[in-house]
């Protein structure tokens, strides 16, 4: 082999990428230190584009066709090499092909919860994962901010090195759109597309990337959450406070005053005895217009005592909910909406027997 034909050898005269994968990203083009023959020709396929570096800058992109490597066509390169009157000697470079293809299915999820002010709830804690489709839209910008200098960029390095910030503008854009948590659940796809074009207006900016989908799957809130949207839904079925306790009262009834209904219907029905023996007339405990004498006294009566054993004259919420058998949140809120009368003092409630009689009544 003559010196014309080592020479001839150590020139690039075309430069193609033939990509059989489905998960490559950016690939840049193994020169081996060989130099780009002037007049050398460039092959980039459909879904791919080509980008030159020249020492470190951005040059020319190519899209998809056959293109010759000349001074004409490359402009930007041949300004920034300084051949002004054209070249005629070989010149390095490198050369990164880009994907362009759309990417569909993949996957996004938060790692940590996401803190959220929630119109129902309050400050609540939040998981979300979804998927999304997206494709390469400014190489250049890609290249600098996503794939760097990296030989074979792939989809699973994208996915580890983007989670974060796709989260971090989902997490953004949520926040804005003041969707209460309640109602993610019916209106998922409406999420998505109304989140799409915010994450869009910064990716297409700081990472050369357009989202064509984003799909919210599911949103999930803490366990002590959903026990409080549980209750509310029990609440909202069983209607009203006083509804549930005559409901635990036949319960306990039908089952021979075992458990927290029968509890329930003990208080009642020892109330209830009491009220009516109050109502008869010229009766009730004492006689009309004679005073009760002092227990343990000569012909006093003797105190009487409820059927559970007797009840404090002023009790709080949770005592309350245990003589019904309910919880002490279905308290509270019968306290907050009146039926049930209460004293709050500061910020705790009190109660006497008299209203929880009275409460019973109806």
């Amino acid at each position: 082999m003559g010196l014309m034909d080592f020479i001839k050898g150590e020139l690039i005269e075309i430069i193609e990428w033939t990509d059989d994968s489905r998960d490559t990203l950016s690939y840049r083009w193994p020169d081996d230190d060989k130099e780009i023959k002037n007049g050398a020709q460039l092959i980039v396929r459909e879904s791919q584009c080509a980008q030159f570096v020249y020492l470190g800058q951005f040059a020319d992109t190519f899209g998809a066709g056959k293109h010759q490597l000349a001074t004409q066509n490359i402009p930007v390169l041949s300004t920034i090499a300084g051949w002004k009157y054209g070249f005629n000697s070989p010149f390095k470079c490198d050369v990164y092909f880009l994907n362009t293809r759309l990417f569909t299915g993949n996957k996004w999820g938060t790692s940590n919860p996401v803190m959220l002010r929630d119109a129902d709830f309050g400050i609540v804690r939040v998981r979300a994962f979804g998927t999304f489709d997206f494709k390469i839209v400014d190489p250049k910008v890609f290249l600098k901010e996503v794939a760097g200098s990296d030989h074979h960029f792939r989809l699973d390095e994208f996915a580890d090195t983007m989670r974060s910030r796709i989260v971090s503008l989902f997490s953004e854009a949520l926040g804005k759109a003041r969707v209460p948590v309640l109602d993610l659940a019916a209106r998922y796809s409406e999420v998505g597309d109304a989140i799409l074009p915010v994450i869009n207006a910064a990716c297409v900016a700081k990472y050369g990337i357009e989202f064509a989908s984003f799909i919210l799957e599911n949103v999930s809130v803490p366990p002590e959450v959903e026990q409080a949207i549980d209750k509310r839904s029990s609440m909202a079925a069983v209607g009203n406070l006083n509804d549930y306790v005559k409901f635990q009262m036949a319960e306990g009834m039908a089952k021979g005053g075992g458990g927290p209904g029968g509890a329930a219907a003990e208080i009642a029905m020892g109330f209830g005895m009491a009220q009516q023996m109050m109502n008869q007339p010229g009766g009730g405990l004492f006689a009309q217009g004679t005073a009760p004498a002092a227990p343990g006294t000569p012909g006093a009566a003797p105190a009487p005592v409820p059927a559970t054993g007797g009840l404090p004259q002023l009790m709080n919420p949770a005592q309350v909910a245990e003589q019904l058998g309910v919880s002490e949140a279905d308290v509270l809120a019968t306290l907050e909406t009146g039926e049930l009368k209460g004293k709050k003092i500061g910020s705790q409630w009190r109660i006497s027997a008299d209203a929880l009689a009275e409460f019973l009544k109806h």
